[in-house]
């Protein structure tokens, strides 16, 4: 019997009962079992279908019963099968059903759980339903961790209701590279919304002057920045999403659904049309001054952090730290170490007169919303701009023209620098040549960011689908080193293998 945190639910009505079934397709995760048991007719297998309906993300996706079968397997978001042991003739059966395979790669739902005596994992997630009154009665019992998703999802609902969605139909959007997570959420009338899951987590271990890294690298750590950077956006004509509803303590907002089209086409390349869109769009971002505090509540208001000398040698270290050993099989040496960020310090340094505004940080195509029926900049719905600093605004040029996740070909890359650089100069007063080297530094910068930071994904945080960026992220890096303000960098790099450098 599972061991572990209780929860404990009354629902009142078979609505109830789907509904938490479309809340447990949020919260679990593969290697996740569902043990549901319990009186006939509390709602079994009606809380299955909807679990199973929530995960295909459709409301009619046909759910046959496994009770001759013992075992129906649905190839989903996470591939789920749907396990029914009431006719099992013994637990050991239960390894020939092919249940062990089926726990590795997705969730394993197992109605009549007691036929399998001792045979379900001891992680496994238990709910039995029991008639009570005029409803039923819930009870999970789960794994600390386990349950702790359980009761996010859960208060994510209670935020629903309080927003005046409680009954709204939830589904799983997308998880990023960081901890947040988001879904869709579709009111019985109106528009979708977008549901943002951004639980506080406690600092990390300490990397620099004692602080964790995101404190360092000034990564938004609660949802204050980006309410501050989408309402001054806004206000200014840009299309960032309305926020309706915010709970700072708890890290969950309720806002604008910009649409579903992007700036690449269905094989995965940029269009054209919507990068120079884009293009136009930073151009006249950087025409206007935004400024350093912004008033988000009454009680609050929103420093932008400045993208300082800190910030930008914690990101570069991460070749050192990580991209070197994997691209070689040896770390740096202490002279290489050295050298590398001494290098960076005069770089830096030759940034002190470069232009600088707001920076979005990750202007590229997975933050891109392409709005066709709109006009001039708000054609350009933007997206994730909670890490937004103060710095050189030739950073956000180098993320779009070199788009971490798309490969933009040399002539689009010439098309929107030139598209950028004519925009800028008929805004007036504009130091080409200056931008240009910030445009290098920056760019540079930004890739030996990315190429250790794909490593770290892989190596500690388990997710290698990032590693096929590596050879995009070098090729970008090599088009910026080819810049004379460079050269020490170029060489360095060269020597270390990075980036093989023509002299």
């Amino acid at each position: 019997m599972t061991q572990g945190d209780v929860i404990s639910l009354f629902l009142e009505n078979e609505a109830a009962t789907n509904r938490l079934g479309n809340e447990l397709a949020l919260a679990l995760k593969a290697r996740d079992c569902l043990a549901l048991s319990g009186d006939l007719g509390a709602g079994k297998s009606s809380l299955a279908r909807a679990f199973l309906r929530t995960m295909a993300d459709d409301d009619g996706l046909e759910i046959p019963s496994p009770t001759f079968t013992l075992v129906q397997s649905y190839e989903l978001r996470i591939p789920v099968s749907h396990f029914d042991l009431y006719r099992l003739g013994d637990p050991s059966e239960l390894t020939e059903l092919g249940f062990e395979e089926a726990l590795e790669n997705g969730i394993c739902l197992v109605e009549w759980p007691e036929m399998a005596e001792g045979e379900l994992p001891e992680t496994c997630v238990s709910l039995r339903l029991e008639h009570e009154g005029a409803g039923r009665r819930a009870t999970l019992t789960a794994p600390e961790k386990t349950a702790a998703r359980i009761r996010r999802v859960l208060a994510i609902r209670n935020f629903l209701a309080d927003a005046g969605y409680g009954d709204a139909k939830r589904r799983f959007l997308i998880g990023d590279a960081s901890l947040r997570a988001y879904e869709s959420i579709y009111p019985k009338t109106g528009d979708r919304k977008i549901l943002m899951d951004w639980p506080p987590l406690p600092d990390g271990p300490p990397v620099l002057d004692g602080k964790p890294y995101p404190k360092v690298a000034h990564l938004a750590e609660n949802a204050y920045p980006f309410v501050a950077i989408a309402d001054a956006l806004r206000a200014r004509g840009f299309a960032t999403p309305e926020i309706y509803k915010v709970d700072y303590e708890q890290g969950i907002l309720l806002i604008e659904d910009l649409g579903t089209d992007g700036v690449l086409d269905d094989d995965g390349r940029p269009i054209a049309e919507r990068y120079r869109q884009s293009v136009a769009c930073l151009a006249h971002l950087h025409s206007m001054q935004i400024p350093h505090d912004i008033p988000v509540t009454a009680t609050h208001t929103h420093h932008i952090p400045d993208f300082d000398r800190t910030a930008m040698k914690m990101e570069v270290r991460l070749v050192l730290d990580w991209h070197i050993a994997w691209k070689r099989g040896s770390p740096p040496t202490d002279a290489e170490r050295e050298e590398y960020l001494a290098i960076w310090d005069r770089l830096i340094d030759a940034l002190q007169s470069a232009e600088t505004n707001l920076l979005l940080r990750d202007f590229h195509s997975p933050n891109i919303i392409w709005r066709g029926h709109e006009n001039g900049i708000r054609k350009i719905g933007i997206i994730d701009f909670q890490d937004a600093m103060i710095g050189p605004t030739a950073y956000d040029l180098a993320s779009i023209v070199q788009d971490a996740r798309v490969t933009i070909e040399p002539d689009l890359f010439r098309q929107l620098m030139d598209d950028y650089l004519s925009l800028r100069q008929s805004q007036g007063v504009f130091d080409e040549v200056g931008f240009m080297k910030a445009w290098a530094i920056m760019s540079a910068q930004r890739n030996c960011k990315l190429a250790g930071l794909w490593v770290r994904l892989l190596q500690r945080d388990g997710k290698p689908g990032y590693l096929q960026h590596m050879p995009r992220t070098l090729s970008y890096l090599k088009v910026a080193l080819q810049h004379e303000a460079l050269a020490p960098l170029r060489e360095w790099c060269a020597r270390a293998g990075i980036v093989p450098v023509e002299s």
